[in-house]
């Protein structure tokens, strides 16, 4: 049989993208291949659980766009299928007064996007949080919690509903492009379909080069590292709590984010990780660690970031320092409070030139779409993206 789509990967851009396939085309014949033994197994499933507002990005830009429609089309799923989520909201706390110069630009930013944000002063925010301190912030309503591993479920549903197949623990060592069709295999067994797309995540250099595309980029993991506050401090905040943050990094700082489970975590920094898809602390993966190793491009930007690096590899060795950076807005926080939770690891393609890619990277050929990157914040985004995807693997002959 040859089916009209196969999807790689059982996150949920892939999820995502197979959903929309089946409804852009309805009675096609699809298959969407995972890996793992359940779906959202590593980016969807570790990471903070938020629907973002889309504060941070440029205005007019297509991560602006889609991160506004994604937090709509999000809520609008979760509801329709019963799926748990909060408008809790989200507040973005300044501490100094330079953050408090970059909070006005990100609230300019704000007005620009459309988006419905509160200025706050310093009172104004105690009064709303009276374990957060700070010199002001800024508060975005809209911003939201969610579990999206169930909202993955629940797209494997959709999909399953429509006549597509979600085929978990197949691993893919062979893509094989031919004038009229892919064949994908396993070990031991083998789908063919007119398109594919590959939502590969950590994996989606690799799956490029088994396909025999040529590609530019390297993934380079970079663990997130989260702490779990004791059920005692739950009520430690009534919203989202975080920083304002630096520009010049690509990471958004620690936080302190309140779970749809009704627990509360604090994280994540930003280390470099030694293993793609092992959460453990200290985990190493021999071949992952060769692979960026040999890459010219991973040691451009270990030079270009070397200091913020350095002070993130030292907060994650010792907790004191990874405290002192929540207690700059929640003073009443101890080294106690900081239990342990599992880590997430971001997929970060890397140009040889150094440079982290920050929107979307796509590797095309006649047959296929490979999702190299899909950029933060994909989860909230993934409906909108899922739609992208298709329609422009739908736009092949």
């Amino acid at each position: 049989m040859v089916h009209d789509f196969c999807v790689i990967g059982g996150g949920i851009v892939g999820l995502a993208t197979a959903m929309r396939l089946l409804q852009i085309d309805p009675g096609a014949s699809l298959v969407l291949l995972e890996k793992e033994n359940s779906l959202a197994r590593h980016q969807t499933g570790h990471n903070s659980g938020v629907i973002h507002a889309g504060i941070y990005y440029q205005p007019g830009s297509l991560k602006a766009r889609l991160c506004k429609e994604g937090a709509r089309a999000t809520k609008d799923f979760c509801t329709e299928h019963g799926i748990a989520f909060e408008e809790c909201g989200k507040l973005l706390v300044a501490s100094t007064p330079l953050e408090m110069q970059r909070m006005e630009a990100l609230y300019e930013r704000s007005q620009q996007n459309a988006l419905k944000v509160e200025r706050l002063d310093g009172t104004e925010l105690q009064r709303r949080e009276p374990n957060i301190v700070g010199l002001g912030g800024l508060f975005l309503e809209s911003t939201g919690i969610v579990d999206y591993r169930k909202v993955c479920m629940a797209m494997a549903g959709v999909i399953a509903k429509a006549g597509g197949e979600v085929l978990l623990g197949k691993q893919v060592r062979s893509i094989v492009e031919n004038d009229d069709r892919v064949t994908v295999a396993t070990e031991d067994e083998s789908w063919s379909a007119r398109k594919l797309v590959v939502c590969g995540g950590l994996q989606s250099d690799r799956l490029a080069r088994l396909a025999g595309l040529k590609i530019e980029h390297q993934i380079v993991p970079f663990r997130g590292e989260y702490f779990r506050l004791p059920e005692i401090k739950n009520d430690i905040v009534k919203h989202l709590i975080y920083p304002i943050p630096d520009p010049e990094l690509p990471f958004l700082g620690i936080h302190l984010t309140r779970m749809i489970d009704g627990g509360v975590t604090v994280g994540p920094n930003a280390v470099l990780g030694f293993a793609r898809e092992d959460y453990r602390k200290f985990s190493t993966d021999l071949r992952d660690i060769l692979e960026y190793g040999r890459f010219p491009g991973f040691w451009k930007t270990i030079a270009g970031n070397l200091r913020s690096g350095l002070v993130e590899m030292k907060n994650s060795l010792c907790k004191q320092g990874y405290l002192k950076q929540c207690q700059k807005y929640c003073p009443s926080l101890v080294l106690k409070d900081l239990q342990p939770c599992e880590a997430g690891i971001r997929a970060q393609a890397v140009m040889r030139d150094g440079t982290l890619v920050h929107d979307f990277l796509f590797v095309e050929s006649p047959r296929m779409l490979h999702v190299c990157n899909a950029p933060s914040p994909a989860a909230t985004s993934a409906i909108p993206i899922g739609a992208m995807i298709a329609e422009r693997l739908l736009k092949k002959s």
